[in-house]
């Protein structure tokens, strides 16, 4: 993933931060594969980017929701936020985790859901009045609880919160992938 930014020095190697936080770093790089994206920014102040880590553990890797739920969730957020390095980091996930081309299209494209599940319907309607309102109907929120359950429903939209952050992080500091903007038709 390309990470060009003339905003701030990109924190990408375990020396560029001061001894008392190298553990951030390495909690980063051990559970993410190396420091990038979203990390390579906040550990410009590295208590804040250790603790938004920490956060993005448990949403990532410990959370209840299903892998696809969870990667439909990112892919909303991202699309929303128009956010191309959220959307070239989890699309390729998205598709390994079971969700549909079809589904990935119509998100990106931002068209009427037709030919998905239910259950992918509700995460990404969820999502889209979430962002687009600034909250959910009782309707749509009723919907997905009878559906998820209470727990489900609060991971789901802490999921979509916290990938909204990331987003406004990769966007305010111009962080792009190698493949540049995604068409989002």
């Amino acid at each position: 993933m390309g990470e060009n930014t003339d905003r701030v020095p990109l924190v990408t190697e375990r020396e560029q931060i001061s001894q008392e936080y190298r553990d951030n770093y390495d909690r980063i790089a051990d559970t993410r594969g190396g420091v990038r994206g979203p990390f390579s920014v906040l550990l410009n102040s590295p208590d804040l980017g250790g603790r938004v880590a920490n956060v993005g553990t448990y949403i990532r890797y410990e959370s209840e929701l299903s892998d696809s739920v969870r990667e439909t969730a990112i892919l909303t957020t991202a699309r929303e936020f128009e956010c191309a390095y959220e959307w070239a980091a989890h699309e390729p996930l998205a598709l390994d985790h079971g969700v549909s081309r079809e589904l990935i299209e119509a998100v990106a494209s931002q068209t009427q859901l037709t030919d998905v599940s239910d259950l992918e319907s509700l995460v990404v309607e969820y999502g889209r009045q979430l962002f687009d309102e600034n909250g959910v109907s009782s309707a749509r929120f009723t919907a997905v609880s009878e559906r998820l359950g209470i727990r489900k429903t609060v991971e789901l939209t802490a999921t979509m919160g916290y990938y909204a952050m990331l987003a406004c992080m990769l966007n305010a500091f111009e962080i792009m992938p190698d493949s540049g903007q995604p068409d989002f038709a």
